[in-house]
C-alpha cells in the first residue's frame, strides 16, 4: 500500500469522524434547545443537573463510536483482534497513549493523526456542553434573564 492510499485511509477516518461528530452534536443542540425552549418553567438545580448529565453521557457514547470507526480500520489493517483494536484507538483518540501497543511501521502516522482528531473533537463536545449550559443558566433569575 502506497504513500497515497496511506493518507487517503487517514482522510476518510477523519472525514468519517467529523461528519459523526458534527451530526451527534446537530443532534445534541436541538436536543437541548427542544428541551430547554418547551420547559414552561425554570429548571430546578436537579433538573438542570440531570439534564447536564444526560448531554455529557450522550457526548460520551458519541466518543466511543468515534472510536469504534478508527478500531475497525484497525482492526481491518494492522491488529488481529478487536479488543486490542479498540484497546489502541481508545488510548489514541483520548491522547493516553500508553505505548504497550504498538501500531505496524508501515501505519505509525495513523495514531497521531487520531490523537489530533480526538483532542478536536473532545474540544467541540466541551464547547457543545458549555453552550448547553449557558443557556440553562440564561433561564435563571441573576444570570442573564429569559433567552430571546
Amino acid at each position: 500500500m502506497g504513500l497515497a492510499n496511506h493518507a487517503g485511509a487517514i482522510v476518510v477516518l477523519v472525514i468519517l469522524t467529523l461528519w459523526l461528530q458534527c451530526a451527534g452534536m446537530a443532534i445534541l443542540i436541538h436536543w437541548a434547545k427542544t428541551f430547554i425552549d418547551e420547559s414552561p418553567r425554570k429548571l430546578s438545580a436537579w433538573r438542570s443537573a440531570l439534564l447536564m448529565v444526560r448531554f455529557a453521557g450522550a457526548t460520551i457514547i458519541l466518543h466511543v463510536l468515534e472510536i469504534v470507526i478508527w478500531a475497525g480500520f484497525y482492526r481491518w489493517r494492522c491488529f488481529p483482534s478487536w479488543s486490542t483494536s479498540f484497546y489502541f484507538s481508545a488510548t489514541s483518540f483520548t491522547t493516553v497513549g500508553y505505548g504497550d501497543v504498538l501500531l505496524p511501521q508501515i501505519w505509525h502516522a495513523v495514531g497521531p493523526i487520531e490523537s489530533l482528531t480526538g483532542v478536536v473533537m473532545c474540544g467541540m463536545s466541551v464547547s457543545g456542553l458549555f453552550a448547553i449550559l449557558v443557556r440553562i443558566l440564561a433561564r435563571e433569575p441573576g444570570f442573564g434573564g429569559p433567552v430571546t
